[in-house]
Order: structure tokens, then C-alpha cells, then sequence
């Protein structure tokens, strides 16, 4: 019997070697040292240039034994750091016995390749270490598609750097390929042929999230975004009484949950907990995780968490406002909720922030401190949303009723001779439809109901 398909078992092949090499990406469990380089303003910062990339470093599970900052406006185009920096990186990684250098920085593939032979010392940069995390904590069907596309589409161009196989050339009687064909090439058509698989799946995930999100039309929906390790999860959870797991980790969790949320005179909401932002996230896993957004996305409100106790909390802000308005999200319309506030050290430093937004709710979600004052300030604006109106019309007209139960929060029903009378607090949108039903609106005292845009109808 014959050995089968040769094409079909070097694409096998191929493809299992590729799983090998997004593994590679892993940085778990290894003696790390540091490295940064900053330009004259950042460098400021210098007690805090190596505080977010050890917390990622930390995260999956690796011992930080050392850092190295340069102060330069450019990088190295061939190996980023300098010649003396890099030889003294070479003298540090000998000292402190690391088996790893992670950069705080975005390397092309020819810097990392150039400053691995230079050390000696497998290198990694900020995206390969982030993509690590999230390929550790990826638990869904979904989640998992996004970050294997995201780490193929990072080792594209970066194959020639980390695959010891590309130096081969295929060709040959039953190869398939003309000969000469590289392997390289042959690897590269391969990703793009998974790469446009995933982008399928995804896209089929995508419709049906969407599906799902606009279901929710008819409800009050709430979720919760901010910067990784903001306490979120920890606020989901003291809102809702929900069991999301919670941990003093950057991206504990990835995929979005929604639970419900019983708000005092406003009732019911659903409430989604997102995946977290992080400066500098990669574009890959933005675009990747475009469809976990959604719900950020269709919100009828944002509550945008905040870390009130950690030193660089105004750049994390600044962070989520931009990747909200990279993803079509309006982050003015957002409530900020400033939380964590009983670790709080410096108070002045919070005096400024309250200062700056006098809007903003102090809670701390830990100790269930500001959680009412919360709930209030999301009833009165999801209330800005809805009417409170008079609803009169004939008994006999079934379909009003049936459509206020539906739609509305009805708080009052009376019945006058042949006339039913219902008071309610409903989505403004919903008004001309009860009219067209033949229901006399108006306000609770009489007073006519303004026509809403029909542009914002919908």
C-alpha cells in the first residue's frame, strides 16, 4: 500500500511543525532578564519603566533576574540596543545565569535574530509575550481561534528567523512543486491558507454574537471595560454576585460573561465583563478579538473601570479611550469608575483625578464601598434613554397591552368604562409604535410626547 498523498503529508507536516513553533513563542518558567529602550521623556519614569512588562513576565509564571534600560531617541536598526548596551546586556545575562531576554519594545525579526547570535540567548519581545498569556488563558472555542490567528499572523514574518527547517529547498519527481520552491514559501502559503480559515470561523463567530447582542435589543445592557487588572471581574462579581474567577494577574480573564444585575428603580440588566487593554496591545489581537467586543460595542452604557491606586492611572485611561475609539465605541459616553480607591496611597494624587472628572463614581469593589452610589448614577442614565408616559386606548385592542408587557415597565393599570389606562417607563424609540397601534400617548400629567427623531428611532 502506498505511502499516500506526498503533498498532503508535507502539509501535515508542515502544519504540526508550525504548532511546535507557536509553542516556541512560550516564555513560561524561565530566568528572564529585562530590557527597555526609552526615549529622554519616558525615561523619566525610570522607577516604573519595568513595572507592566514584569507583571506580564510574572504572569506566565517566569522569574525576572535582572533589567537593562538605554536612553536613545532611535532604536538600533540592527539590534536595537547599542554596541556597548548590547555587550553589556551579554556580561548580565552571564551574571544572573537568564536563559531569556524579554524587550518592553516591538523588534523587527532581523533585530531579534541579530541580538540572539550577539548573546547567545533566545530573545522575545512585548507581542510574543502577551500572546503567550493569552494563548495560556484562552478557555473558549472562540478565544482560542482569536489567539492562534493572532500568533500566526505574528510568526508570518518572522519565519525565517525562527524556523531551523527554511534553509531546505523542496523539488523533485512527486513533490508537487516545481523545483526550487523554498520551504519557506511553502510554510507562508500554509499559514495564509490557516489564516483565512480562522478568519472564516471567526467571521461565522462574529454573526452570531452579533445575532445574540441584538437579541438584547428590547434589554438594558451594561459592560464593563477598562485596563487589564482593574477590577473588573472583582466589581462583576460584587454587583451580581457571579463567581468570575478573579486574580491579581494581568488578563486573568479573556472571554466576555454576561450576568444579570437587579438595579433599584430600574430593574433588571445585563451585565458583560470584557477582556482588558494593555498599552500597546497588539493590532493583531485587537483586530483578533474584535468579536469578544461586541458587547462593548452594542452596550447601551460603558461603566470604564479605573485602577484609582496605580501611579500611571491617567496613561491607562488614556489607553482605553483609545482602543475604545479604535473599535467605533464613543469613549466620552462612558461612566468612570474610579476603583481600588482603599489602596490608594497618595490621596492628593486622587484629589487631582476627582478634580479632573468631577462625573466619576469612587468605589472600591474589594470592600463593597460606593456600590449604590454606583447602581444610581447607571439608573439615571440608562432613565435618559426611556419615557415615563400615559397609555390609553380601547379594551378591546389586545395588541397594546401584549406589547407593553414586552417592552415596558409597566408601574400602574386602570380600567374606565371601555378604556384601559396603563402607566409605564419605556424606551423612548417604542413610543410612535404604540401610537400607530392606536394608543393615545402622553405624559403621566396630561402633557403631550414630544416626536422623537426617526433617526434615532433605532
Amino acid at each position: 500500500m502506498g505511502s499516500g498523498n506526498p503533498v498532503a503529508t508535507q502539509e501535515r507536516n508542515c502544519l504540526a511543525e508550525q504548532k511546535v513553533q507557536r509553542e516556541s513563542l512560550k516564555v513560561h518558567s524561565r530566568k528572564c532578564v529585562l530590557v527597555a529602550v526609552r526615549d529622554q521623556q519616558e525615561a523619566k519614569l525610570k522607577d516604573r519603566v519595568f513595572d507592566e512588562i514584569a507583571g506580564l513576565v510574572e504572569t506566565v509564571g517566569s522569574e525576572v533576574v535582572g533589567s537593562l534600560m538605554q536612553v536613545r531617541e532611535r532604536p538600533d536598526p540592527a539590534t536595537y540596543l547599542g554596541k556597548g548596551k548590547t555587550a553589556e546586556l551579554k556580561e548580565l545575562i552571564g551574571a544572573t545565569g537568564a536563559d531569556l531576554i524579554v524587550f518592553d519594545n516591538y523588534l523587527s525579526p532581523s533585530q531579534a535574530k541579530n541580538l540572539e547570535e550577539a548573546t547567545k540567548t533566545q530573545v522575545v519581545d512585548r507581542s510574543e509575550v502577551i500572546l503567550d498569556i493569552f494563548a495560556t488563558h484562552a478557555r473558549s472555542y472562540e478565544s482560542q481561534l482569536q489567539v492562534e490567528l493572532a500568533q500566526l499572523l505574528y510568526l508570518r514574518n518572522r519565519l525565517t528567523r525562527m524556523w531551523t527547517h527554511l534553509e531546505r529547498i523542496e523539488g523533485g519527481i512527486g513533490s508537487g512543486k516545481g523545483p526550487g520552491e523554498k520551504q519557506l514559501e511553502t510554510d507562508r502559503r500554509l499559514i495564509d491558507k490557516r489564516v483565512d480559515e480562522l478568519k472564516r470561523k471567526l467571521a461565522d463567530v462574529e454573526k452570531r454574537r452579533e445575532l445574540q447582542v441584538a437579541s438584547r435589543n428590547d434589554q438594558l445592557t451594561v459592560s464593563l471595560v477598562g485596563y487589564t487588572n482593574a477590577g473588573k471581574s472583582t466589581l462583576m462579581n460584587a454587583l451580581t454576585g457571579a463567581d468570575v474567577y478573579v486574580a491579581n494577574k494581568l488578563f486573568a480573564t479573556l472571554d466576555t460573561r454576561t450576568r444579570k444585575w437587579r438595579i433599584p428603580n430600574c430593574g433588571d440588566v445585563l451585565l458583560s465583563d470584557t477582556v482588558g487593554f494593555i498599552q500597546n496591545l497588539p493590532h493583531h489581537l485587537v483586530a483578533s478579538f474584535r468579536s469578544t467586543l461586541a458587547e462593548a460595542r452594542h452596550a447601551k452604557l460603558l461603566l470604564h473601570v479605573v485602577d484609582a491606586s496605580h501611579p500611571q492611572v491617567q496613561q491607562q485611561i488614556d489607553t482605553v479611550n483609545e482602543v475604545l475609539a479604535s473599535l467605533g465605541v464613543d469613549s466620552e459616553n462612558p461612566i468612570l469608575v474610579l476603583n481600588k480607591v482603599d489602596a490608594v496611597e497618595n490621596r492628593a494624587a486622587l484629589d487631582v483625578l476627582r478634580a479632573k472628572y468631577p462625573a466619576a463614581i469612587t468605589i472600591s469593589a474589594k470592600e463593597g464601598i460606593g456600590l449604590d452610589k454606583l447602581a444610581k448614577a447607571v439608573a439615571e442614565r440608562l432613565d435618559e434613554a426611556y419615557l415615563h408616559i400615559r397609555v390609553e386606548c380601547d379594551v378591546s385592542n389586545g395588541r397594546i397591552p401584549a406589547f407593553l408587557a414586552r417592552h415596558a415597565e409597566v408601574t400602574q393599570t386602570d380600567y374606565i368604562d371601555q378604556r384601559a389606562l396603563f402607566f409605564a417607563r419605556i424606551p423612548q424609540r417604542y413610543v410612535h409604535r404604540l401610537v400607530q397601534m392606536g394608543a393615545e400617548v402622553t405624559r403621566p400629567d396630561g402633557s403631550p410626547v414630544e416626536e422623537p427623531d426617526p433617526a434615532e428611532l433605532y
